[in-house]
C-alpha cells in the first residue's frame, strides 16, 4: 500500500490533510450540532447544485463543512488506494474538492463522473492512477448529474438513471478533451479541467435545452461574517505555515523564496521542484493574503468564497505564488472598478480569487501581461456561466482557459513574426 512507501515528508503531508478534514467536521458539529449537520448533509445530496448555490446558506455551515470534508476525503482515498503519491497536483486536487464541496460538489453527484473516468482508462487499457487527476478535477461537472436527477422533471427512477448515464458519459470523455484543451492554452491556465468541463458543458447544456428544459438563474449566497467563518481559512493557513517550518525549518523558508522565482506553468509541482515544507508555507501565505483581500473589500465569507480560498491554497503547491499572482489580482480589481461593479459582490470577488488560474502568464511573461489577463478575465467570466447552464463549477477555469488561449496566441504570433524580420 502507498502509505508504507511514503517518506517522512509525505506521511506528514497525509497526516496534515487528514487533520484538516477532521477539523472541518468537528467545527461543523460544534457550530450546528450533530443532528442538524447530518440532516442537512443528507438534504444537500438531493439539492440542485448549479452555480451559485452556497451550501452554507442552503443547509447551514455544519452541513456544508461536513459535505466538503467528505468530498475531499473521497479524493484522498482514491489517491491512496490507487498508489498515487501525495504531491503538488494531488494536494491541489484534494483542497479543490473540499472547497467546491461547499458549493456544488456532493458525494452523490461526483460518483458517476469518477466511475466514467475509470471506465475510460479501462477502455484504453490504462490504470486509473494515470487519470486520477482528471477524475478528481473532473468532478466540476457534478451539477450536470444533479440537474439531470433533480431539475428536469422526470420521474425519479428515470431521472436517476439518466443522471448516472450523463455522469458516466462526461467522465468517459474527459481524458481526451483534457489533453486537447491543454494544447490550446499550453499550460498557462492552471484550471485546465475547468476549460475541459466548460467545453463539455456547452454540449450537455445544449442537448438539455433542446429537450425543452430551461435554466432558471439562481443565486443563493450566505451574507454576514460570523467570526468562525472569517477565521476558518486564516487558522488553517497558519497551521500550514507552522507545518512547513516544523518540517524543514530554515530550508523551508529558502524553498518558499525559491518558489517565487518559478513561472508556475503547468505542470509545476512545487513540492517536487522545491520541497513539501516550502510549498506548505506558500500555501499558508496565499491563504492568509486571500483572506485579507476578501476582508478588505468587505465581501462575505460565504461558501463559495471559502471554497475559492481553499482552491488557491491547494494550487499554491501547483502553480500559484505571490510573485506571479498579484498582477492578475490587480487586473481583475481594476476591471471591476472600470466597469462599475462592486468588488465585494459575488462575481467580482470570486473572479479575483479564481483569476489566479492565469498566474503562469505573469510568471512567464511579466506583470503587465498578468494585469491584462486579469482585466480580460473578469469580462469573460461574467458571461460564460450561462453558456454551460452553470453546470461547470470551474467557470473561472473555463473563462481563464479562453483568456489564456487568446493571450498566448497573440504573444506567440508576435514573437514568431518578429523572429522572421
Amino acid at each position: 500500500m502507498v502509505l508504507f512507501r511514503m517518506d517522512r515528508q509525505h506521511r506528514i503531508l497525509l497526516v496534515l490533510i487528514l487533520l484538516i478534514i477532521v477539523l472541518l467536521i468537528l467545527t461543523g458539529m460544534w457550530i450546528d450540532g450533530p443532528r442538524k449537520v447530518l440532516t442537512g448533509f443528507l438534504d444537500l445530496q438531493l439539492h440542485p447544485a448549479r452555480l451559485i448555490n452556497d451550501f452554507i446558506e442552503i443547509r447551514g455551515t455544519g452541513a456544508a463543512l461536513l459535505n466538503g470534508a467528505i468530498v475531499g476525503l473521497i479524493g484522498l482515498i482514491l489517491v491512496l488506494i490507487n498508489g498515487v503519491s501525495l504531491s503538488g497536483p494531488t494536494y491541489a486536487a484534494i483542497f479543490t474538492m473540499i472547497g467546491f464541496g461547499l458549493f456544488g460538489k456532493t458525494p452523490l453527484n461526483i460518483a458517476p463522473i469518477l466511475f466514467g473516468v475509470f471506465l475510460a482508462g479501462r477502455y484504453v487499457r490504462k490504470k486509473f492512477s494515470q487519470y486520477i487527476l482528471i477524475a478528481l478535477y473532473g468532478t466540476a461537472l457534478g451539477p450536470l448529474v444533479s440537474t439531470l436527477a433533480f431539475e428536469i422533471g422526470l420521474p425519479y427512477p428515470a431521472a436517476l438513471m439518466l443522471a448516472a448515464a450523463g455522469g458516466l458519459a462526461v467522465g468517459f470523455l474527459l481524458p481526451s478533451i483534457a489533453v486537447a484543451m491543454l494544447h490550446m492554452h499550453q499550460g498557462y491556465n492552471l484550471y485546465n479541467i475547468g476549460l475541459s468541463c466548460g467545453f463539455l458543458g456547452l454540449f450537455a447544456a445544449s442537448v438539455i435545452r433542446a429537450g425543452g428544459h430551461t435554466y432558471s438563474a439562481a443565486l443563493q449566497w450566505h451574507s454576514g461574517n460570523p467570526l468562525y467563518l472569517v477565521l476558518l481559512v486564516p487558522v488553517l493557513s497558519l497551521l500550514l505555515i507552522a507545518a512547513g517550518f516544523l518540517e524543514e525549518k530554515g530550508k523551508a523558508l529558502r524553498d518558499f523564496v525559491s518558489i517565487q522565482k518559478l513561472p508556475g506553468r503547468l505542470p509545476s509541482d512545487f513540492m517536487e521542484m522545491q520541497s513539501v515544507g516550502g510549498a506548505l508555507i506558500n500555501s499558508g501565505v496565499i491563504g492568509l493574503l486571500g483572506s485579507v483581500y476578501i476582508f478588505m473589500i468587505g465581501a462575505d465569507f460565504s461558501g463559495p468564497i471559502i471554497g475559492g480560498l481553499f482552491t488557491i491554497i491547494g494550487f499554491a503547491a501547483f502553480g500559484t505564488h505571490l510573485r506571479n499572482s498579484w498582477s492578475v489580482l490587480l487586473g481583475v480589481f481594476s476591471s471591476t472598478l472600470l466597469f462599475g461593479m462592486s468588488p465585494s459582490s459575488p462575481g467580482p470577488a470570486l473572479a479575483a480569487i479564481f483569476g489566479t488560474t492565469l498566474s503562469p502568464l505573469a510568471g512567464q511573461f511579466g506583470p503587465v501581461i498578468g494585469f491584462i489577463a486579469g482585466f480580460i478575465h473578469l469580462i469573460m467570466v461574467s458571461f460564460t456561466g450561462p453558456w454551460h447552464g452553470a453546470m461547470n463549477l470551474y467557470n473561472n477555469g473555463f473563462a481563464g482557459g479562453l483568456t489564456a488561449t487568446l493571450i498566448v496566441a497573440v504573444i506567440q504570433w508576435y514573437n514568431s513574426t518578429k523572429a522572421e524580420l
